[in-house]
């Protein structure tokens, strides 16, 4: 076997290439067509997560997707966010007529902590943001941590 010099140029033109091909046309049918503004399953909502003195908010914002297709659980300390979103489009013109449906399934986990209350979670809709609050438990609050400095020896 013959002992080859490592060429870093090398390397990177191959990651180069490699990155290119993600690019192409067809790699990711649906994320890179231009003509297409139509969602596809790879669609994941966005979720703001935020904390105040009393609660834990996630704000998941899903523009045109139903309450009724949404199913938030909250199971061995972790909160679920799954369900579907179902799109259409039209398009009507002189001399033609397109419609595209599309749909897929959408799916969000989180890690709780143990001062979540998960018996007390709440949960609403309000202009496609659908906010979460899970209160905290009385009693369980964070305990700071006081820092010394070792004495050098």
């Amino acid at each position: 076997m013959a002992i080859k010099p490592y060429d870093p140029v090398n390397t990177l033109a191959y990651l180069r290439g490699q990155l290119n091909r993600l690019a192409e046309p067809g790699y990711f049918p649906s994320v890179f067509e231009e003509d297409s503004d139509i969602a596809t399953s790879l669609w994941r909502p966005s979720v703001d997560v935020k904390e105040d003195d009393n609660n834990y908010i996630f704000l998941a914002d899903l523009p045109g997707v139903n309450p009724k297709d949404i199913d938030v659980s909250v199971e061995d300390g972790a909160l679920t966010i799954k369900g579907e979103r179902k799109t259409e489009s039209k398009e009507e013109k002189e001399g033609y007529r397109r419609i595209e449906r599309s749909h897929g399934n959408f799916y969000r986990r989180f890690s709780l902590p143990d001062t979540a209350d998960t018996g007390k979670v709440t949960a609403e809709t309000n202009n496609g943001v659908l906010e979460i609050k899970i209160p905290k438990t009385a009693g369980k609050k964070a305990q700071k941590v006081k820092i010394r400095a070792r004495a050098k020896t």
